[in-house]
């Protein structure tokens, strides 16, 4: 059997009424006419098929019929009430969920302060972070699992992405603390040329990936790679095994290890980037936000 649809001013005006049980103070309160709040009930009791209210001079009470109603009715209004708030905050950014993919490494940078002014903003957002590196947060921003990206040297030939540097850095020398250039405040990347390499594998970053090769061939050599490792954290506890020596960004610096010395290459001109990354037509007010919250509060940019 169809249920009857229930229009939500019929409730309305049928609630009020209950409340006031007075056509008149009733009519008042929702601002209109007793007339029409007359015809709005005598419609509302057609679609129940019974009297919602005994009427007799100077007397208004409910029926069996309008008791039962009421506690529904007063649900339903609460209901729409409390959809109608929940859609307006996450249609303006105020609630919902924002699903975050970040670079290991920027856990120890970009990442703790960015979420920490974002919070602070949008309290009643839910975050959803996943940890992974470059390659892996293109794909999933393209697939959209991921709202938004924090990685390293973003591909330069995504025209569906949309990049905004968020921190720029230098590289420096990683090596194991008995390396012999350890003792040195700086090194020249030709000076690694005969030691083996620890890095993070292509697929996991091409752009940084062949940046680093890049300038070990522009220095005159060709790395030799012994080994790979996803994340920097496992490239630092390599290295401190003394299986080989690394290039990272400088920020890699705050990964403690007593085993493992940081180095500052000269000269230091080349640098690295780390960027917020996006679907360009996304139309997520929770996207805008955030990065509204990265243009508020910056994030420092180790030197």
């Amino acid at each position: 059997m169809d249920r009857p649809e229930l229009p939500l001013p019929q409730l309305h005006a049928f609630v009020v009424l209950a409340e006031e049980l007075h056509f008149g103070h009733a009519a008042t309160r929702l601002g209109i006419a007793q007339p029409p709040l007359s015809q709005q009930i005598r419609r509302l009791e057609d679609k129940v098929g019974h009297e919602l209210f005994t009427r007799a001079p100077g007397h208004v009470a409910l029926t069996p019929a309008g008791r039962e109603l009421l506690p529904a009715a007063r649900r339903a209004l609460t209901d729409l009430a409390d959809g109608l708030a929940a859609a307006r905050a996450v249609g303006s950014g105020r609630a919902g969920r924002l699903r975050i993919g970040f670079a290991a490494s920027l856990a120890l940078t970009v990442l703790p302060g960015l979420l920490r002014t974002f919070r602070d903003q949008s309290p009643g957002v839910h975050l959803d972070i996943h940890e992974m590196t470059t390659a892996p947060q293109i794909a999933a921003l393209h697939d959209k699992s991921i709202d938004i990206g924090l990685l390293r040297e973003p591909p330069t030939d995504e025209t569906e992405l949309g990049f905004r540097t968020v921190l720029s850095e230098p590289f420096v020398a990683v090596l194991p603390s008995a390396h012999p250039l350890a003792a040195q405040r700086t090194v020249r990347l030709a000076q690694l040329a005969d030691s083996p390499f620890v890095l993070l594998p292509r697929t996991a970053g091409p752009t940084l990936h062949d940046q680093i090769v890049g300038l070990c061939t522009a220095a005159g050599f060709t790395p030799r790679m012994v080994q790979h490792a996803v994340e920097w954290q496992t490239v630092c506890a390599l290295v401190e095994t003394g299986l080989g020596v690394s290039v990272a960004p400088a920020s890699i610096r705050r990964i403690r290890l007593k085993g493992v010395a940081f180095r500052r290459i000269e000269p230091g001109t080349a640098r690295t980037r780390v960027a917020v990354a996006w679907r360009a037509n996304d139309s997520n007010p929770l996207v805008n936000r955030l990065l509204a919250a990265i243009s508020q509060d910056p994030p420092n940019r180790p030197r």
